[in-house]
């Protein structure tokens, strides 16, 4: 071997080495994930569709992980405060965020929602999806949609209603209701889904359209009754019950979903991670009976499916809120 090629192999050997070593440096400078329990934000009411969705799920992602995961219930303003919260938090994957319908329709429904669905967060993926129904408490005389739009046109604008707040799906969805019924009855506002079934039940109120996970368990105990689903097909649950397109009330169909996010700049190695932990325990047969029986159905998307059924949404809710004129607050 000449002097030249020894020194080509030598400088072959040394580029090999120094390149093995910038990897191995490049790979302690990106530290496993997770190291330590994970907060995740549930901006509703402890006990509401959402907080039980949330749970159900932490309990079976915890271990993938190797890490707790803790629930953090932020509720109000629709979802907005425990919102502005996550939006806040450090991109590292220690905060999480239960991203529900609020989310998009907040940004049409509030001038000054506190942050943006679509520039403050990336979204992991969807989870799952529900519908919204039509209820009244079960020792109600109201035993049909007919009886309650007979109610309504008797005593317009007197018959009261709950919602889980402005622009929540029970708000919107029952004004789109009461314009396509050509009825009115007063809107009386909680804070959140949980408080509008207690509403119901308690007879503060006459009716509301929570979303049927909400109104899921109450039902089965026969404390409440189910008039229609607002959706294109009957609830899988629940399949006696019509929709209100069945019963002659088209163009009230409205789904609720629920997801995960993070907030924006958040490592593409960081979120992958979190889809494949949370995608392997929806997978969990155990994770999709508890998620069934607490009112949803395991609906999995992509970041980029999740994004889009957020567009969709906040489309949807503007040309609801036109439908109504409903004026931003």
């Amino acid at each position: 071997m000449t002097e030249l090629n020894r020194r080509q192999l030598l400088a072959r050997t040394l580029g090999a080495t120094l390149l093995a070593a910038g990897n191995g440096r490049a790979a302690l400078a990106q530290p496993r994930f997770p190291i330590r329990p994970i907060k995740w934000i549930v901006p509703y009411l402890a006990a509401t569709s959402p907080d039980t969705s949330a749970r159900i799920l932490a309990e079976a992602v915890g271990p993938i992980l190797g890490q707790p995961i803790v629930i953090d219930n932020r509720g109000g303003a629709a979802g907005n405060i425990g919102t502005r919260i996550a939006a806040k938090a450090p991109a590292d994957g220690y905060t999480l965020l239960y991203s529900a319908t609020p989310l998009a329709s907040n940004m049409l429904i509030y001038k000054q929602p506190g942050y943006d669905a679509l520039k403050d967060f990336r979204h992991v993926m969807r989870i799952s999806s529900g519908d919204v129904a039509l209820v009244v408490n079960a020792q109600s005389d109201i035993r049909t949609l007919d009886d309650l739009l007979a109610r309504l046109r008797a005593r317009p604008g007197q018959v009261d209603y709950a919602s889980g707040g402005v622009g929540t799906p029970s708000h919107l969805g029952m004004e789109l209701f009461l314009s396509a019924t050509h009825t009115q009855a007063m809107h009386v506002p909680y804070k959140g889904a949980s408080d509008l079934v207690t509403a119901v039940l308690s007879n503060q109120v006459v009716f509301g359209m929570p979303i049927f996970a909400a109104a899921h368990p109450m039902v089965a105990a026969g404390k409440l009754r189910l008039l229609a689903i607002a959706s294109r097909k009957r609830n899988p649950i629940e399949q006696q019950v019509p929709t209100l397109a069945e019963l002659g009330v088209a163009g009230v169909e409205l789904p609720s979903w629920g997801g995960l996010s993070v907030p924006a700049g958040t490592s593409d190695a960081v979120v992958q991670t979190l889809f494949d932990a949370f995608s392997q325990a929806l997978g969990q047969p155990a994770v999709v009976d508890a998620l069934m029986k607490n009112g949803g159905q395991v609906d999995i998307g992509d970041a980029a499916a999740f994004e889009q059924t957020i567009r969709r949404e906040m489309q949807l809710t503007a040309a609801m809120m036109q439908r109504v004129q409903l004026e931003p607050i």
